[in-house]
């Protein structure tokens, strides 16, 4: 009676593996009848043995057969000999196997003398199959050279392997699931050149099966282990593969990639919940390591597998979100001092990278390189912060918030690692506090250790030795000379010691020296935590400390104190900060000092300022104790925004959907380009999908004429995505060969080479066609600052809420030249005029109220008002542009 099996696996062109169809566990050998096969040995194949193999491995892996038992040879280990059919099929071996010549008839077949008839019609059946086989030269009778495959069984240089097999798919064939993430496969070089080698899966890491530890201890099965194996075995276990070899483990194992027909199998476990990803691996498989996360993080959502138990620390609804802060102090590579716009101070650590080991002594000098780095490109600068978990705390340290730190649009902890200044840290895998862009920070280290950057150079750093001058007078005297020749001498605030003594580097003469301010009188503050400050001692120290420290300031010294500290003048963004103490009353004017400095008007004027102002220690000053009773009071002045007629104006009501598309850098103005949302817009769709499949043609590809001149209108490939648009030239190099470009329905430009431009006199995209939809635009009731920093930080903070963004615009004048003037609302949050866009810019200190105001700006009335308001309370707060003071004040 015949039995049915599942055939998991081919040892030899006679021999299969078979398991129950129900239950894998159960599995028994069976060899093919009176027949012998070629065999695969591991100090040489038989000619054959291999084709021999994979004509039965082939036909029959992975499917259900039906076998019968004909006879068992008990020799030492029982072995059982039958025949084999597939249902639906009149394929029955070994008969076919005999037939394609793959299997020899043994000699002593039939000699037993207990044969039953229907073997001995079997025998006569196969000898005269091979009798054919043999005259038509089929299988092991084809030639014995033919049939003969160099197989290596251990690979001598695996690096050398990589590299010569590196971007190349090769055939393979698994031999045997070992883990899941851990294959024996036989790897089809050539033809004539196989290798039967270990493979571990890229980009995975699967619960270890039962093993045997180093000690020799039997080490039990992770949870889901042979499942995971199970799970592989049942898709992969002798079946052809393709595998692209992407690097070699340390142990000299090679890595590589597994495909089968439909897709990769470190996928399917992943996402089964049967594997993790695995971060060593990352640098070899690139892009496609964040497919794999991306399913990794599915199945853990969803808890299968390993991920069953799985509680996310940060869950979208209570992931930080992303939050402005200024960067007012660097601790080191890794670690910064962040205040909020309250005021308020946090630590927090760089997502997943760590600073030159001070253990190291290898890295251990390119820490204060790193540092500088980091202070140069952050300290004073706004920045966006996401905590992305928690740091535990550990000896000599606390807990503390890890971030991911974003300047501009660059990941800080990138920068770091690509410059070599930082390495990044290996998280356990079950460690979910770590950066988003864990991968790119991978890849980063890779790339500058290749390229030798920073603490991977084999050449240590040019560290800069600061000389002490301030040690002693003697010392002083050698350098205070030296100074006095110079002017604003660059320097480093290395220390804040109290609101008006400072620990300076000054990198140009290696020097390090106390710097004291001249001119005035500042409280003491504590210097241990029993002690007590003088009144508003500790808020000049604060003061100093949050615009001072670690900043890049000037000094003019003038002269030395009687323990070797300079005496002088120090600026900050080219103001006194003596001038910046006084005003706020937190120090008074020494007249003689100030007198000797040069600065006494300045300091006597901003203290005046302080007094009236009740600032500071000036809170309870009575003037008349020090003003004549006939001094003049400051007039009442009216400034009636309706120009003095008792009735506001109504104010212009002219709402259009628009798209900002371009923000030009231009002082006091900040000049926008916008679309307006519509036909227009529509239409343009149209026009550049039309203009694109137009320009993409060859037959099209028509240079200029001649140089292109001022004013014409043409069609221009933009350097950033090579793609065609409507462009006007504003100006021609004809040395260089290149034209300034004005992109008509965006608003942008930029230098563009002849041969990347195009004639536009196609009718269909002419601008009688369709007019150039970029219109010109300014923000109602706003003056931009002068100042190139604080211009860009107003620019950036436009673009970041106006980009990719559908907002209404109130047009509140249409300027003779055609310019919008116009105030941004957002329809999601707007609902008047006065939660607008351009009261988020006063707000934020990034623009001012103008002072001349124009006929329609006066009929603004209530807005206006509300804007001063904004504009009052950023000084106050000393947001922007407000940072060091009121600037409008004389």
């Amino acid at each position: 009676m015949p039995f049915e099996a599942r055939v998991k696996s081919v040892l030899s062109g006679d021999t299969l593996i078979l398991t129950h169809i129900t239950n894998h566990s159960q599995e028994r050998t069976l060899s093919l009848s009176y027949v012998s096969a070629p065999r695969l040995r591991r100090e040489g194949d038989e000619p054959f043995a291999f084709a021999s193999r994979e004509f039965l491995r082939e036909l029959l892996v992975g499917k259900v057969i039906q076998f019968q038992v004909l006879y068992t040879i008990p020799t030492g280990v029982k072995r059982e000999y039958g025949v084999v059919k597939l249902p639906g099929s009149n394929t029955s071996l070994p008969e076919l196997c005999v037939q394609e010549g793959w299997v020899r008839v043994r000699e002593d077949a039939g000699k037993r003398g207990d044969e039953s008839e229907e073997a001995l019609m079997l025998l006569d059946q196969l000898r005269a199959l091979e009798a054919h086989a043999k005259a038509e030269g089929k299988g092991v009778w084809a030639g014995v050279e033919k049939g003969r495959v160099e197989t290596e069984y251990e690979v001598s240089d695996p690096r050398a392997l990589v590299e010569e097999l590196k971007d190349r798919q090769v055939d393979a064939v698994v031999e045997r699931v070992l883990h899941a993430d851990r294959l024996l496969v036989r790897l089809l070089v050539r033809p004539d050149r196989h290798l039967q080698t270990l493979l571990i899966v890229a980009g995975i890491k699967a619960p270890a099966t039962k093993r045997n530890g180093a000690d020799g201890k039997e080490q039990p099965a992770e949870p889901l282990a042979d499942e995971a194996q199970q799970f592989v075995e049942t898709r992969l276990s002798q079946r052809k593969v393709q595998v692209t070899l992407l690097g070699v483990t340390p142990q000299g194992q090679l890595i590589g990639t597994v495909l089968h027909p439909n897709g990769n199998i470190a996928r399917f476990l992943l996402e089964a919940g049967l594997a993790r990803c695995f971060d060593l691996h990352s640098t070899m498989l690139g892009a496609e390591m964040a497919a794999f996360r991306q399913t990794e993080k599915t199945a853990k959502d969803s808890k299968k597998g390993v991920f069953t138990g799985h509680v996310s620390s940060k869950s979208p609804a209570g992931r930080a979100v992303e939050t402005d802060y200024i960067v007012s102090r660097i601790l080191n590579a890794d670690t910064l001092f962040l205040r909020s716009k309250a005021g308020q101070e946090k630590k927090v650590s760089l997502s997943s990278i760590r600073q030159p080991k001070p253990s190291d002594p290898k890295q251990a000098p390119f820490a204060a390189d790193a540092k500088e780095f980091l202070r140069k490109k952050l300290i004073g600068k706004h920045v966006k912060v996401t905590i992305d978990g928690k740091k535990p705390a550990s000896e000599g340290y606390e807990e503390r918030d890890v971030a991911t730190v974003v300047y501009g649009n660059a990941n800080v902890a990138l920068s770091l690692v690509e410059v070599g200044y930082a390495s990044v840290i290996r998280h356990r895998h079950d460690d979910d506090d770590r950066s988003p862009d864990y991968d790119a920070l991978l890849a980063a280290e890779e790339a500058a250790k290749k390229e030798e950057k920073g603490m991977w150079s084999s050449k240590p750093p040019k560290g800069k030795q600061y000389q002490d001058y301030s040690e002693n007078l003697q010392k002083a005297k050698l350098e205070v000379s030296v100074l006095q020749r110079q002017k604003r001498v660059p320097a480093v605030v290395d220390f804040v010691k109290s609101g008006s003594r400072f620990t300076l580097l000054v990198p140009r003469e290696n020097a390090k020296l106390t710097f004291v301010l001249s001119g005035i009188r500042v409280p003491k503050s504590a210097r241990n935590p029993g002690e007590a400050s003088e009144p508003f001692g500790q808020e000049a120290h604060d003061l100093a400390n949050r615009r001072c420290l670690q900043r890049d300031v000037e000094i003019d010294v003038e002269t030395l104190d009687k323990v070797g500290g300079f005496i002088g003048t120090l600026y900050i963004n080219r103001e006194n900060f003596a001038k910046i103490l006084v005003e706020e009353g937190l120090a008074t004017v020494h007249p003689y000092s100030a007198e000797q400095s040069g600065h006494a008007a300045e300091l006597l004027a901003a203290e005046k300022k302080a007094k009236d102002a009740r600032k500071g220690r000036w809170r309870d000053w009575d003037p008349s104790q020090e003003v004549d009773e006939d001094d003049e009071s400051p007039a009442n002045g009216s400034n009636d925004a309706d120009g003095g007629d008792g009735e506001a104006a109504q104010r212009r009501r002219d709402y259009r959907d628009v798209m900002v598309t371009h923000i030009d850098l231009a002082p006091a103005t900040c000049r926008l380009k916008v679309q307006q949302i519509g036909a227009g817009t529509t239409a343009l769709t149209e026009l550049m999908s039309a203009f694109r499949s137009f320009h993409l043609n060859k037959a099209n590809n028509t240079p200029l004429p001649g140089p292109p001149k001022a004013g014409d209108l043409v069609a221009a490939q933009f350097t950033e995505d090579n793609e065609w648009y409507r462009g006007r030239i504003r100006r021609n190099d004809r040395e260089k060969q290149q034209a300034e470009v004005l992109y008509i329905d965006y608003g942008n430009s930029e230098a563009v080479p002849w041969s990347r431009l195009r004639p536009l006199s196609q009718a269909q995209f002419s601008v009688q066609k369709l007019k150039p939809q970029a219109s010109d635009a300014v923000l109602s009731l706003l003056q931009f600052p002068a100042s190139p920093e604080y211009l860009a930080d107003a620019v950036g903070f436009i673009g970041a809420q106006t980009f990719d963004r559908s907002l209404v615009a109130n047009v509140d004048y249409l300027s003779p030249d055609g310019t919008l003037h116009v105030t941004l609302l957002d329809p999601a949050v707007s609902k008047n005029l006065e939660q607008s866009l351009n009261a988020d810019i006063i707000r934020e200190g990034l623009a001012m109220v103008p002072r001349k105001l124009k006929a329609w700006e006066r009929a603004a009335g209530e807005n206006l008002t509300h804007l001063q308001k904004l504009e009052e309370e950023a000084k106050q707060a000393r947001r922007g542009m407000w940072e060091y003071g009121d600037l409008t004040e004389d």
